[in-house]
C-alpha cells in the first residue's frame, strides 16, 4: 500500500522535467531515468482505444495467423489450406496484399472512439508480420506499396489530432525475426511432405511480372535463423519443435551479420516513425526495451525529439516486465493483466474485447467482452494508478461489426454519466475492497473471477471521492474502508449517484452503508460521488 504523498510524488512536474532535459538524454538507463517523469496528460487520460489493425485481419481468424498458418495440424493451417491454398504456394505475403482497407473512414471511427470515452488513440505501426503500416523510408514492405496503398498511421494521426486526442503508435516488429521462422518450414506428413513453404523458396529475382515485382520476400520474412531441419516425419514432432521455440519470447538481437543488419534497420525504421508522426506515445511489445541497446537508443532518440518539440520529454514509452529501476525511465505495460494494489508509478494494461486481430468465429458466437466487463476492468485499473488501453478489432475493410458497435455505444453512455470520476483522478489511500482479488501480472485474465457488488473501487479528485460498485447491488452495500475509523475520522456528508439523485447512507465507525435505487434497464457499474470532511 502506498500513501497519497508517495502517489503525488510520482506526478510529473514541468519544471523538473525541463531541468533534467536541459542536456541531451543519453542512450542509457541512468540518463533515461534521470530525465523522465510520467506526464500528467497520460495520468489524466486513463482510457485509450487501440486500432490493433493490419493484414492479419484479412483471414478473420484471430491473432498470430501469419505464424500459425505455417504449422501443420494447427487450425490456422487448416483454415489457410481450405481458404487460400497450401502455404508453399500461397504464403502470408499474399495475404498482406489482400488487405485493402476499402471502407476505412478514420475520422468517423475516431469520433466514435472519443464518444466511447477514449482520451488517447493508438495505431498499430508494425506487427510481428513485419509490414509497416506507414510511409516507411527504410522498409519497402509497407502499406503504401502493399495492400491498402495508403499511409495508415498518417491517416489516423491527422484525425486523432483534429479530435483533440493524444496519439500513439505500437511497434511489435523486433520479434519478426523469430516469429517468421515457421514460414521456412514444411509439412511433415501428407502429399506435400518435405516441401518447404514460401519463405524458404522465394527471392527478389522471382517477382518479375507479379504484384510484388521489385520486393524481396526475404526482407519481409527476415531470413532463416532457426528453421526446422530436414527429416521431421510427424506433426507431433514438428509441433514439439515449434513449441520449444514458442516457449521463449526472444528479447535479443538475432545472431550474425544478418542479425546485426536486422537490428540496425529496425532502429532506423523506429526513428523514422517517430520523426514523421511525432507521437505522444510508443508501445513496444517487449519485455524491457527491444533488441538490447537498439531499444535504448530508440527511446533516447524519442525523448530528445520530444524535448525539441515540446521543451520536455512529455511522451510515453511502454514495455513489459520492468525492473524497479526501469520503471523510472519508461512506463510499464501489463498485457491482459492486473495489479494487486496501488502501484507507485503510473502504469497501463492493454486488453481486447476478443482476439487481437479480427476473429469472425468469435464474433459469430457473440464471444466479446461486454462493455460492463470493460468498465469493471477500467475502474479496478484506475483505482490502482493505471490506465486501460482497449482494442476493438477492425475488420480488414476498416469497419466494425454490429456487436462491437453496440459495445462502443454502451461505453459512450457509461462515460457520459461517470467520466468525471475517472478522468484526471488519482488513487486514494486504498484502491477499495472486496472479495475478488485479481491475479496479478500479465496474461492473467482467464484466471479472473467475476466481479460482484461487494467489489468496490475508489478514486480521488475534485476535493472528494468517486466510488464504483463493480456490480449493481440488490440490497444495502456495506463498505468497511469508508467507515470513520478506516478514514481516520473522515466524515461523509453527501453521497450522490452519478446520473441520479442523492443516495441514503449511514456512516459508522466501522462501515459506510449505502442503499441504491434499482438500476435502469441498460445501467451497469454504478458510480457515486462522495463529499465530506477529512476524506482527502
Amino acid at each position: 500500500m502506498f500513501t497519497r504523498r508517495q502517489i503525488i510524488a510520482s506526478t510529473s512536474s514541468a519544471a523538473l522535467i525541463r531541468s533534467a532535459a536541459s542536456a541531451a538524454i543519453a542512450p542509457d538507463w541512468r540518463s533515461l531515468a534521470g530525465a523522465y517523469r510520467i506526464p500528467d496528460w497520460f495520468r489524466d487520460a486513463k482510457f485509450g482505444i487501440w486500432a490493433h489493425w493490419g493484414a492479419q485481419a484479412v483471414p478473420q481468424f484471430g491473432d498470430w495467423y501469419g505464424r500459425l498458418m505455417y504449422v501443420q495440424g494447427n487450425p490456422f493451417y487448416d483454415h489457410h489450406v481450405k481458404t487460400y491454398g497450401h502455404p508453399s504456394r500461397t504464403g502470408f505475403m499474399e495475404i498482406e496484399n489482400l488487405w485493402k482497407a476499402e471502407h476505412w473512414e478514420p475520422a468517423t471511427l475516431v469520433a466514435l472512439y472519443k464518444k466511447a470515452g477514449a482520451r488517447y488513440f493508438m495505431s498499430l505501426a508494425c506487427h510481428h508480420d513485419n509490414l509497416d503500416t506507414f510511409d516507411s523510408a527504410h522498409h519497402e514492405w509497407n502499406a503504401l506499396r502493399v495492400g491498402p496503398k495508403r499511409d495508415i498511421v498518417g491517416g489516423w494521426e491527422k484525425v486523432v489530432r483534429a479530435a483533440g486526442l493524444r496519439f500513439g503508435v505500437s511497434n511489435h516488429s523486433s520479434h519478426a525475426w523469430h516469429w517468421w521462422q515457421t514460414a521456412y518450414g514444411y509439412d511433415s506428413e501428407g502429399p506435400m511432405r518435405g516441401v518447404r513453404y514460401d519463405a524458404a523458396r522465394l527471392r527478389k529475382d522471382q517477382g518479375a511480372g507479379t504484384w510484388w515485382e521489385g520486393l524481396d520476400p526475404q526482407d519481409l520474412y527476415t531470413g532463416p535463423y532457426d528453421v526446422p531441419p530436414d527429416g521431421i516425419r510427424s506433426i507431433k514432432a514438428m509441433n514439439a519443435w515449434h513449441e520449444a521455440r514458442d516457449g521463449v519470447w526472444r528479447e535479443w538481437s538475432p545472431p550474425g551479420p544478418r542479425g546485426a543488419a536486422f537490428t540496425a534497420k529496425w532502429l532506423a525504421r523506429q526513428k523514422d516513425l517517430v520523426a514523421k508522426y511525432r507521437p505522444d506515445m510508443v508501445y513496444f511489445d517487449d519485455y524491457g526495451l527491444p533488441l538490447g541497446q537498439a531499444g535504448i537508443d530508440a527511446t533516447a532518440d524519442f525523448y530528445n525529439r520530444a524535448v525539441e518539440w515540446h521543451g520536455a520529454p512529455d511522451v510515453v514509452v511502454t514495455a513489459k516486465q520492468l525492473s524497479d529501476y526501469q520503471r523510472s525511465g519508461i512506463v510499464e505495460d501489463v498485457e491482459r493483466g492486473f495489479a494487486a494494489d496501488i502501484k507507485p508509478h503510473a502504469w497501463q494494461t492493454d486488453t481486447c474485447i476478443g482476439s487481437w486481430f479480427y476473429d469472425r468465429p468469435l464474433a459469430e458466437r457473440h464471444g466479446y467482452k461486454s462493455a460492463k466487463a470493460v468498465v469493471q476492468r477500467l475502474c479496478d485499473v484506475v483505482s490502482k494508478n493505471g490506465n486501460l488501453m482497449l482494442s476493438v478489432p477492425l475488420k480488414a475493410d476498416g469497419t466494425h461489426d454490429s456487436d462491437e458497435m453496440a459495445i462502443l455505444a454502451d461505453l459512450a453512455r457509461w462515460f457520459a454519466i461517470n467520466g468525471d470520476g475517472i478522468y484526471g483522478t488519482r488513487p486514494w489511500r486504498v484502491f477499495g475492497e472486496g472479495p475478488n482479488v485479481p491475479p496479478k501480472g500479465m496474461q492473467s485474465e482467464d484466471a479472473m473471477k467475476p466481479y460482484t457488488a461487494e467489489d468496490v473501487r475508489i478514486t480521488a479528485g475534485g476535493g472528494g471521492l468517486n466510488l464504483f460498485l463493480l456490480d449493481w447491488p440488490s440490497g444495502p452495500t456495506r463498505i468497511a474502508c469508508l467507515g470513520r475509523r478506516a478514514t481516520a475520522g473522515g466524515v461523509i456528508e453527501r453521497v450522490t449517484l452519478n446520473g441520479g439523485g442523492t443516495v441514503p447512507f449511514e456512516q459508522s465507525d466501522d462501515t459506510l452503508i449505502l442503499t441504491l435505487p434499482a438500476p435502469a434497464a441498460d445501467a451497469f457499474v454504478p458510480g457515486l460521488r462522495i463529499e465530506g470532511r477529512g476524506l482527502v
